[in-house]
């Protein structure tokens, strides 16, 4: 009867889910330590002495990763060591692409950076920090074809070669704005403002940002309009949903930065 007993026991907990591990962690250690009560990844980064951070490492001026040395740079990988030197933890950069970023996400990384835009997509699978930074959609294109190339209306026209990368919000903004026009998909962000320069596209919409700071490595490049965006966006930090203790200590370092000279310190090399 011990043997019916231990049965019935086992079903019970079963129903109530609070049976094996299996039956509602993940497998993964970390993912496991994530869903104990009263557990955040905060405590996981500190116990293990390593923040581990996910980047596209291919969106300046944000994040770059040299493809010959391998050497991160850009102001939100700096940002990142900030992080880390405030958590006394070292810093794993972890390479992700704008198509895997949310599935890395709290399987490969503690969180990501590098100018990631702040959606409502994004935030139904994430939690993002604070925003650090205020951005919108806009063209780049060669020089003399800014007066072509001011409005969407200009844009979206038989012809017209909008080039993108896929996986990210560019991407997204073409889809939802261009019937006329062609979308020419370039799989390498690195080297896409040259196949603009080359004649293989005549423009691409991406942040202003970044508009800007493309046009002031290519003299052939203009921004068109980077002071007024056809969107609003804003750049915040990924990071895994659900957990709100790791969310507001970044919060509040981000917000420390932000205020104590950190953030403008690191950003005024890229930005001016």
């Amino acid at each position: 009867m011990r043997w019916k007993a231990a049965a019935v026991t086992l079903a019970v907990l079963a129903v109530l889910g609070i049976g094996t591990a299996s039956a509602n962690y993940s497998t993964d250690p970390g993912a496991q330590a994530e869903l104990r009560p009263g557990h955040s990844r905060l405590d996981t980064i500190q116990r293990r002495g390593e923040v581990q951070v996910c980047s596209t490492g291919d969106y300046r001026p944000f994040t770059y990763r040299d493809p010959v040395t391998g050497e991160w740079t850009g102001i939100d990988i700096d940002m990142a060591r900030d992080l880390a030197e405030r958590l006394d933890v070292r810093l794993t950069i972890v390479p992700t692409t704008w198509g895997r970023i949310l599935q890395d996400l709290g399987r490969r990384c503690d969180l990501s950076v590098g100018g990631i835009s702040v959606t409502l997509d994004r935030a139904t699978q994430a939690f993002y920090s604070e925003p650090y930074l205020r951005d919108g959609k806009t063209p780049i294109t060669r020089c003399e074809n800014v007066e072509r190339f001011q409005t969407l209306e200009q844009i979206d026209r038989s012809g017209v070669r909008v080039i993108v990368n896929p996986g990210g919000t560019n991407e997204r903004f073409a889809e939802d704005n261009l019937r006329q026009a062609t979308i020419v998909r370039h799989p390498d962000n690195n080297t896409i403002f040259t196949e603009i320069i080359a004649g293989n596209a005549d423009l691409m919409i991406t942040d202003a940002t970044e508009t800007r700071w493309q046009a002031e490595q290519h003299p052939e490049l203009c921004a068109v309009h980077p002071d007024q965006p056809f969107t609003f966006s804003e750049k915040a930090y990924l990071l895994p949903r659900g957990d709100v203790v790791l969310q507001e200590w970044v919060d509040q370092w981000l917000h420390l930065a932000r205020n104590d000279g950190t953030y403008d310190r690191i950003a005024k090399p890229w930005l001016g």
